[in-house]
């Protein structure tokens, strides 16, 4: 599995109901921490979870955020 940082773009299967499908993530632990990237609405999803619902990584963070 792909390591994935905070400040990463990804795209998920499903799109959120405000249409977007582009998150970003603010948040890596055991949850990870994603922000829509179309209406600012966080969600937190269990590593299990989020690795089941990524399509993929659209582009990485250049450093790591705190």
């Amino acid at each position: 599995m792909e390591e994935i940082r905070s400040g990463d773009h990804v795209q998920m299967r499903k799109s959120h109901p405000c249409g977007s499908s582009e998150w970003i993530v603010y948040r890596v632990g055991a949850d990870i921490g994603l922000r829509c990237a179309g209406c600012e609405r966080r969600v937190m999803l269990s590593r299990n979870e989020f690795y089941k619902h990524l399509k993929k990584v659209m582009s990485k963070s250049t450093g790591g955020e705190s």
